[in-house]
């Protein structure tokens, strides 16, 4: 488990993203979790380094839902109490 905060969204990512590349970490052993809605940047972010599942707990813009599509990125929106929806 790994955890970083900052005020900016893409910030904690790249903080988070960084880490696991300096580190090696399997990508496949894990997902991203994020308390912010999804864009495309952050899908964008993710499917470089070959995130399988982003996870976060708002919307996902239309081209956020896309992006992830094209990359084979799971992505999960409305990610609270008891339910999810799922894109893939």
């Amino acid at each position: 488990v790994a955890l970083f905060e900052d005020v900016g969204r893409h910030n904690a990512l790249d903080k988070l993203l960084g880490y696991i590349a300096k580190h090696h970490y399997d990508v496949n052993q894990g997902f991203v979790v994020m308390t912010s809605r999804a864009s495309y940047e952050l899908i964008r972010k993710c499917a470089q380094l070959n995130i399988a599942l982003l996870a976060c707990i708002s919307a996902p813009t239309s081209m956020a839902i896309n992006m992830a599509k094209q990359s084979g990125l799971t992505l999960a929106s409305f990610c609270r109490g008891n339910g999810f929806v799922l894109y893939t």
